[in-house]
Order: structure tokens, then sequence, then C-alpha cells
């Protein structure tokens, strides 16, 4: 008799993806999802891995969020909790972007979900938020989304407490995928979407301190996801060669592709240099399972800085 094993079977008896990643001290540099606009939506029920196709939601609404995210570009929908709040009533509701220069976010609450159906997102980050209330300050989004990946639990949950009793808890949620398991822990600061991986409980502090003093904790910074993955690079490498580390001190220029997988980015400094920077995509030499779930290895894809020089000043 022929025993067939699931995956998920298969993953159970795997290293973690987040201990291979670590091990092999892949880099977290231009890793952070492309993401422009964002909807954050309070569910308590638990997180399925097709979180929207398979919640408690009702029809109309999974349809009018999907339209809502087709309406603004490179979107994206995550569910948030805050297990202390299982038994309070209303539910929270955030929106935003994070492009570059228009970093805003808007916060609704209302008393079902089923209130949003015909709640016009785009329009109301259009109108600076309409009825809705502006966010003073960051929020940070922590993933622990276990359905997707064992390592975002495993990895999430104790950081989602760290964060919550370093700062004010009422700015940090826990979230559903992000984007980067392997990665875990994944924090995400918005408005400004900088990404971070490998955030562990100890290390909310210096996260924390490097946001308020407005600069990039660059020891775990992903990426920002307002930059495409050939951007972040660039960016990554004037901030180290440069020894910039504010959130605003880079000015992006442009990007253009010299060939399928090879880019020039420019980037304007404080000082008014202008740097461009080679910028090249390429596959790691070994195949490794990518996340937990991952049914077969797949070698990893990098983009790696090839060239940097001041163009002008």
């Amino acid at each position: 008799m022929t025993v067939v094993v699931e995956p998920s079977a298969r993953a159970e008896r795997r290293a973690f993806c987040a201990a291979v990643s670590s091990a092999s001290e892949e880099s977290l540099a231009a890793t952070a999802s492309r993401i422009d606009h964002w909807i954050l939506v309070e569910y308590r029920g638990a997180w399925a891995r097709d979180v929207l196709g398979d919640c408690l939601f009702s029809q109309e609404l999974k349809a009018h969020l999907r339209a809502q995210l087709a309406l603004l570009d490179r979107s994206r929908l995550l569910f948030v909790k805050k297990p202390e709040r299982r038994s309070q009533t209303g539910r929270r509701v955030f929106f935003g972007t994070s492009r570059r220069g228009q970093e805003r976010f808007f916060e609704l609450e209302v008393e079902h979900e089923s209130e949003l159906v015909g709640f016009d997102f785009a329009a109301a980050l259009d109108a600076d938020g309409a009825s809705a209330t502006r966010v003073e300050g960051p929020l940070f989004v922590v993933c622990t989304h276990g359905k997707r990946d064992r390592c975002c639990a495993r990895h999430g949950r104790p950081l989602y407490d760290a964060l919550r009793h370093e700062t004010d808890s009422d700015r940090v949620w826990q979230s559903t995928h992000v984007g980067g398991d392997r990665f875990a822990g994944n924090v995400v600061v918005l408005p400004h979407g900088l990404y971070y991986g490998r955030v562990e409980p100890d290390d909310t502090a210096a996260l924390l301190t490097a946001h308020a003093a407005g600069v990039v904790d660059l020891d775990r910074y992903r990426g920002r996801s307002a930059y495409s993955f050939a951007v972040q690079a660039a960016e990554r490498a004037i901030r180290e060669s440069e020894g910039l580390l504010g959130i605003g001190d880079l000015t992006f220029l442009g990007s253009r592709a010299q060939d399928d997988d090879e880019w020039r980015v420019r980037f304007r400094t404080p000082d008014a240099a202008v740097h461009e920077v080679d910028v090249t995509s390429i596959v790691a030499d070994e195949p490794v399972y990518l996340t937990c779930e991952s049914a077969e290895p797949r070698r990893a894809r990098r983009h790696v800085v090839t060239a940097h020089r001041v163009v002008s000043r």
C-alpha cells in the first residue's frame, strides 16, 4: 500500500524556514513587499490561509473589499486583531497610503463589519479621509499568521507582546501575512511602510527608539514598501555608504531597466549629491524551502548592488 504524505505533514518534519534563513545569513535587504495602499480590518475570528475567501464576512462585503482593492494601485488587505479586545464591541478599520511623500492613515470604528459595504476607501483617501479620523503617529503591525506559516506564529506572537508592553499598546496590532515568512518576526511600521525582519522581543526597545528619532533600524531593515526590490537595494547601499539613517534622508529620483535583470537607480542625498546605483537580480546557488509550507525547494532571488557612484554634487 502506498502512503501519501500531505505537504503539511512533510513541512512539520522540516526545520523552521526562519531558522534556516537566519543560519545561512540570508540578507534582509531588498525583501519588503511592494505595496502603496493598505486596508486593515479588525477580524477576531480564526484566520484561514485565504483570509478573505474563508472568513465569515458576507459575500457582499467580500466582493466590495475585492473591488476596493482593485481600485487602489498596489494594495493589500490585512486582517488585524488584539487578543485583549475579544470581549469588546465595535470593530476598528484602518486605511491609508505609504507612497513616498504622501504617507497618511485614517481610522474608522464600526459596530459591525457589514457597515463597510458601500464605504469607498479610495474616495475617502482622495478626500483626505473624509469622515474617518486621521491616525497621528505610527502603527506597528506584527505578522502572527500561523495558518500561513508556522514561523509567523512562533516569532510573531511573543514579538507582539513585547512591542505592546514597550509602547502605546493601541498602536500595536497582530496581522495576517505581510510577506517574507522566512524573515519572521516581521514588523511593518505604517504609514511609511517600513519593513523589519528577524525582530526578537529583546530588539523592540531599539526599534522603537529608532523610529521615535525618525531613523531606520538598519540592522533589521528589510526595505520600504513604496520601492521596488531594485530600488530598495540601492537605497540600502547609499544608507550604508553615507551613514544616512533618517527616514526622509534620501529623495528617490527614478530608476530604469538596463536589461531584464538589471536596473539603474538614482537618489539625492541631503547634501544635494546625486547617487547612481546599478542593481542586478540573481538567484541563490542552493535551493531551499522558502516557507515552512513550501512543497519543494526553490532558489531565492536576490537584488545586489554592482556599482555605486556619485554623478553630481
